[in-house]
């Protein structure tokens, strides 16, 4: 029987990202031809053009972490957080394919694309 994953909250995902990377990127869950990705931005919370407050950029990461939870990847997003060797590079996000259920995950993609 397999253990139950630990789910990840905001909080979570900005250590992971802060202890690997060393700043508070953005992320984003993307749809392309109808599959998921996890997407690391470029941009940064501490950038001083970065376009959210702390507060609110806490918020964002925390609805993220909660989607990541829905979807049951959250120990394939731990565990690629902390082994990737890539990095984000301006105008580049790092991107993860999100293994999810087809079931699963048509609750959250959308029609025609």
């Amino acid at each position: 029987m397999e253990e139950p994953v630990e789910p990840l909250t905001g909080e979570d995902l900005i250590a992971l990202l802060r202890r690997r990377w060393r700043a508070s990127y953005d992320m984003q869950v993307v749809q392309r031809r109808g599959r998921l990705y996890l997407q690391v931005m470029w941009a940064y919370l501490e950038q001083q053009s970065f376009p959210l407050d702390a507060e609110s950029y806490s918020e964002r990461i925390g609805e993220l972490a909660t989607l990541l939870n829905r979807l049951g990847v959250a120990a394939d997003v731990r565990d690629w957080l902390t082994t990737t060797s890539d990095r984000p590079r301006l105008g580049k996000a790092m991107t993860l394919s999100l293994s999810v259920n087809p079931t699963l995950a048509s609750e959250f993609l959308l029609d025609g694309t």
